[in-house]
């Protein structure tokens, strides 16, 4: 028994609204005819027109030499009966511009060729083709079309439509129109659902010509990213004029990069660097190696301030931001780490000139550390007891000197405000180390009681807490005390 027949229209994509007009496939069983498809050719424009004088004209039956059956197969249904076939009247000339029709063509197959009767009684030959059900009837129609026209401007008018010619120019092996595709989607914008297609069609072809196409999405350089993202934070913190805004453009790109150990090998590299100028500036101050007159010296000693506060404005910069992306842990590491750095600062504090050549000194380098700090007593960056140990103790007296430092301006009762911040900060840090290191870190910080004794609870209560941890041994229950008396 004969199945039913049903009768559909191809889809036809809005992109090819030109072949909307003229392509129709009914589905039949085996045994019936293929429809042949309405005869349209393009103008110029890549417009339809009816009609033409050509003796080359697409899908005219009246002086085709060639019949080319294009097969689609429901691909829910394993059954042949359930096939769509559509038959384009072609010409072998036109053809053979493909070198896969050319090849099917040529003389070597003429034993195996299927033929019908065409015009004037002549010999038309047929190829059958399967379309594979992931591509749409409408693409093998347009590259035909392209044959005779070779509108690839007119008809090739977005990504989409480049996207599907692509793959079959490439499969027949149409030179000219895999060129035009790659021209046309190297030139254009994507967005980024088409950029994901580029690359699964054009990866998949492995075609020659989209070298330049690649290069558009795939760096060179394995180290691309960091080298990018290395200059951006280059930028933020040196050279650009709208600084504010670019650091906090910077600061949002580093926040949403997917890489989190990409962007802490950029922070880690830029805070070495900023760190080593701020470092060697301090020095060149504390050290001059020059001999000259006296001014000379002092006005290279005037630069190496300048360099120095200018610089540890890029540090405070970059060391929040690795706070702010948990990445700071190197930065605690190396900044507990800087007895040299520490004693050219107390130099540079009890000299007198940093007060008129960098004012801003002393806060800068304590906002550091007050930060880092931070983190490290709050827990948000583990450090280990000997890193948290040097941190006070390199840094302690650094903060002591700049205490000492009189002054009534609206800047300095900002610094009084950072040095007790930074003082509860490190009496928090050697709550956390062992009995005998607090015992050589707390009478150093005695000083923070220049205020009543009422004003500075954090001392008492930090006195108080090693007190009272050590005024008894939870072995044996005896207190340290009594220990000395029993041993004497």
């Amino acid at each position: 028994m004969q199945s039913a027949k049903k009768k559909q229209r191809v889809s036809s994509s809005s992109r090819l609204s030109s072949l909307a007009q003229w392509v129709s496939s009914p589905v039949h069983d085996h045994r019936s005819e293929p429809t042949r498809v309405e005869f349209v050719e393009l103008d110029t424009d890549g417009k339809l027109k009816k009609g033409s004088c050509n003796p080359l004209i697409f899908n005219d039956p009246a002086v085709a030499d060639v019949v080319l059956f294009l097969h689609t197969y429901n691909t829910d249904i394993d059954d042949r009966e359930h096939c769509s076939s559509t038959e384009v009247y072609l010409h072998a000339c036109a053809l053979e511009q493909c070198k896969y029709f050319a090849t099917v063509l040529s003389e070597r197959w003429q034993e195996s060729r299927q033929f019908s009767e065409g015009p004037n009684h002549e010999k038309r030959i047929h190829i059958n083709m399967t379309i594979p059900g992931s591509r749409a009837i409408d693409s093998y129609l347009l590259v035909l079309q392209l044959l005779y026209c070779k509108d690839f401007k007119g008809l090739i008018k977005d990504v989409s439509t480049a996207l599907s010619c692509l793959p079959v120019a490439a499969e027949w092996l149409y030179d000219e129109c895999i060129a035009a595709c790659v021209q046309y989607l190297e030139a254009v914008p994507w967005t980024e659902e088409e950029e994901k297609r580029v690359l699964d069609v054009v990866t998949s072809l492995q075609l020659r010509e989209s070298a330049q196409l690649l290069a558009r999405i795939t760096p060179v350089n394995t180290r691309a990213v960091h080298d990018m993202l290395g200059e951006l934070v280059y930028a933020a913190i040196h050279s650009h004029p709208n600084g504010a805004t670019v650091k906090a453009f910077v600061a949002r790109l580093l926040n949403d990069h997917s890489s989190r150990s990409t962007v802490k090998l950029v922070l880690d590299g830029a805070f070495a660097n900023s760190l080593k100028t701020v470092k060697d500036s301090v020095e060149e101050y504390s050290s001059p190696n020059v001999r000259g007159r006296h001014d000379e010296i002092e006005a290279l000693q005037r630069v190496s301030l300048h360099t120095a506060s200018l610089n540890s404005k890029h540090l405070l910069w970059l060391v929040e931001r690795m706070i702010e992306l948990r990445v700071a842990d190197k930065a605690v590491s190396e900044w507990s780490e800087q007895v040299v750095f520490t004693a050219n600062l107390l130099r540079v504090f009890n000299d007198d000139a940093w007060r008129t050549i960098a004012p801003s000194l002393p806060a800068l380098v304590l906002r550091c550390t007050f930060r880092l700090a931070s983190a490290v007593a709050a827990g948000s960056m583990i450090a280990t007891c000997q890193v948290r140990k040097k941190l006070v103790e390199y840094w302690l007296p650094v903060l002591l000197v700049s205490r000492e430092t009189p002054s009534h301006t609206a800047s300095s009762l900002k610094l009084q405000a950072l040095h007790q911040d930074l003082e509860d900060v490190f009496l928090r840090i050697i709550s956390t180390l062992p009995l005998e290191d607090a015992q050589k870190l707390l009478p150093q910080c005695l000083s923070f009681a220049t205020r009543s004794v009422e004003d500075c609870p954090h001392l008492m209560a930090a006195f108080n807490l090693w007190f009272r941890r050590a005024s008894s041994d939870d072995r044996n229950g005896v207190t340290y005390e009594e220990e000395d008396i029993l041993s004497m």
